[in-house]
């Protein structure tokens, strides 16, 4: 049993990074091994539109054919059993690496056949996904700025490509260690300071349990 784990965030050891090491945790705990691939450290690109992945008999198995840094991640990811997408979001979306990477992971996967009306899927069994996404925007305005909505799609997408998905939405977090270094007074530093101290460790363990149940998804199969 296989679990990979992307992050999305330019930031090692912040929100995200410690909210993806919580979920492999639980990972590891339900039996599976865990990696973790920091997407900021590899020189990639998008999907470059070359429809390899779409030819009549195309050999691609699924695996964009682009032979970048990035190839032997989406090679790895092609025999994972589940994958979990980490990102902060920035101007209300995830960061432009996670949607490159998640460009050239899902489109090979993704057919344009339809069957007695139904979209035809590429893989045959399900594997487990979920998003975890980090954000200023406090819960209570989730619904102003349409989050569920414009993230959401994230979580759409790979569950019809990937056969189930679920999302992890982390809100209201510290952006800076010391707010008092940035001309920032949008926000509190005091009562994002007492957000942190409050919710944190329940996201933690937010995130550690959604480790658990996807690999436990995945030994169903």
């Amino acid at each position: 049993m296989r679990a990979m784990f992307f992050n999305g965030s330019p930031r090692k050891n912040w929100n995200t990074a410690k909210l993806l090491e919580s979920a492999m945790e639980g990972a590891r705990s339900a039996g599976a091994e865990a990696e973790l691939v920091n997407l900021y450290d590899i020189d990639f690109k998008g999907c470059k539109s070359c429809f390899a992945c779409k030819l009549k008999n195309a050999r691609t198995n699924g695996i964009c054919a682009i032979r970048d840094a990035l190839r032997p991640v989406l090679e790895r990811a092609a025999s994972a059993d589940v994958l979990v997408v980490g990102s902060p979001v920035y101007y209300s979306g995830i960061t432009g690496v996670t949607h490159a990477f998640l460009e050239r992971l899902m489109f090979p996967l993704d057919t344009y056949m339809v069957v007695d009306g139904v979209r035809q899927r590429f893989l045959k069994k399900t594997v487990p996904t979920a998003m975890i996404l980090t954000m200023n925007v406090p819960e209570d305005a989730l619904d102003k700025w349409q989050y569920p909505t414009l993230l959401g799609i994230n979580e759409k997408l790979m569950g019809e490509i990937f056969g189930y998905s679920e999302s992890l939405f982390v809100c209201d977090t510290c952006q800076f260690a010391d707010y008092s270094r940035y001309d920032v007074n949008l926000f509190s530093a005091e009562k994002k300071t007492a957000h942190r101290d409050a919710h944190f460790a329940i996201d933690l363990a937010n995130a550690r349990a959604l480790g658990i149940r996807l690999v436990e998804k995945a030994q169903e199969k």
